[in-house]
């Protein structure tokens, strides 16, 4: 489906236009800086210096891509939508074996199904290229990983854990606030085992290996404390603002707007964030009103795929694909939270880490920006969780009957001889058709 989305997608847009403007955002490149041999930096299309905008792992390897078919060719672009079109479809590796641990091989299959079919994963594995496939597959990685490590007293096992959210962070910074809790529901459930402290201590430490390097690096060049990136600043004042919108097209943003990026030039990336943060901050505090009808836009951006407005919009657009998108992202978002309600109410072991990307996650785009992108991150998990809740619908349908059958039978059972009533509610007792 994917290949054929991007096939379709290609035979309608000029080949020279692809060749090029995919590439024309920070993380293109970046990656063009990389492939010319001037290092990571230059976000903007126009030589800025060093920069730790983003987490490492992607531009390198779009990188590599640019240094094998071209910069700004068409064979970049096709190599570079494969890749994302390979991370995306092998996130129905652990999307299958969480759900499997969550409810089983029906539950696996109905899971792995809705990711194949879901129409975000299928639009952003080609229609920008940013980390947002590879983040989608490491991040229900980590949490696949967590379920599958809580309980194990092999150290290899743990070591393999942090390795996993090592690439993850080097992958998609934000994933960090996923972090703290996955970790600590794993070492809670290895409490009554042996070694589990050290087995912690190997996957945190592991974790801290890998993003070390790249934050050596961030000290090096801007002589500060940069652990993963440096853009929250920027990114809260584009969102919180005195002309600041719900919906985000690009005011106020350096590689769009050449004031700004002459004020970046200027400042240097560290301190032009810090100023960014600190007005962003003053305005947050000072504006209350303004800053709550953001928020409230934003989360029903976050979770209806990025439609300001749902409803509107599924009646006046009368696109099938559109309402298909709107639908099921609407779908997806109300049974992650039916989802987790049946997890926690049901006393499942595994109700913590499915929920804690839904809950947590979101937060830092509540207050900055809104996006399908943003959200990718999560979004294998929501299929899960919708997998489960439609598990549980089916499941629950023959046990309604089955009570019906039984209410009936008592209200009509007043002439029949007490042997025969109490028959009907043995077990194994077959019931009159």
């Amino acid at each position: 489906m994917r290949l054929w989305f991007a096939w379709d997608y290609q035979r309608h847009a000029p080949h020279q236009a692809l060749s090029a403007i995919p590439f024309l955002f920070e993380s293109g490149n970046i990656a063009v800086s990389l492939a010319k041999g001037n290092g990571f930096g230059s976000p903007f299309r126009v030589d800025t210096g060093p920069t730790a905008w983003m987490s490492p792992l992607y531009p390198l390897l779009l990188s590599g891509i640019l240094r094998i078919f071209g910069i700004y060719t068409y064979q970049s672009w096709v190599a570079a939508v494969l890749m994302n079109i390979c991370f995306s479809t092998l996130a129905c590796v652990p999307v299958y074996f969480t759900a499997k641990r969550l409810g089983g091989i029906t539950v696996a299959a109905l899971a792995g199904w809705l990711w194949a079919i879901f129409p975000n994963a299928i639009l952003l594995s080609f229609q920008s290229l940013w980390d947002t496939s590879l983040s989608a597959l490491l991040g229900i990685a980590v949490v696949w990983a967590t379920l599958r490590v809580a309980g194990s007293t092999r150290p290899v096992e743990w070591w393999a854990y942090g390795l996993l959210w090592g690439t993850a962070l080097m992958s998609n910074a934000a994933l960090l606030s996923l972090l703290p809790l996955l970790l600590g529901w794993a070492l809670w459930r290895s409490r009554a085992l042996p070694g589990y402290v050290s087995n912690g201590a190997l996957a945190a430490g592991m974790v801290v290996l890998c993003c070390v390097p790249w934050t050596v690096r961030n000290y090096r060049v801007f002589h500060t404390f940069v652990p993963l990136r440096s853009v929250l600043g920027l990114q809260l004042w584009v969102g919180n603002n005195p002309d600041a919108k719900v919906v985000w097209r690009g005011e106020q943003h350096p590689i769009h707007d050449e004031s700004e990026r002459d004020r970046y030039v200027q400042l240097g990336e560290i301190a032009y964030m810090h100023e960014k943060l600190e007005n962003a901050i003053h305005y947050i505090f000072t504006h209350p009103g303004h800053e709550s009808e953001l928020i409230g836009g934003r989360f029903v951006m976050f979770w209806a795929g990025g439609a300001e407005h749902p409803m509107a919009d599924f009646l006046h657009d009368r696109s099938w694909w559109f309402r298909y998108v709107l639908i099921f992202n609407l779908v997806a978002a109300l049974a992650a939270l039916a989802g987790m309600i049946l997890l926690f109410v049901a006393g499942n072991p595994y109700a913590l880490p499915l929920a804690v990307g839904p809950l947590l996650f979101p937060l830092a785009y509540y207050m900055t920006l809104a996006m399908p992108r943003y959200r990718h991150p999560i979004d294998p998990t929501l299929m899960v969780l919708l997998a489960y809740v439609v598990y549980r619908a089916g499941t629950r349908l023959p046990a309604i009957h089955t009570e019906s059958i039984l209410r009936r039978l008592r209200m009509s059972s007043r002439g029949l001889p007490a042997r025969t009533i109490k028959s009907a509610h043995l077990p194994g007792s077959r019931l009159p058709s």
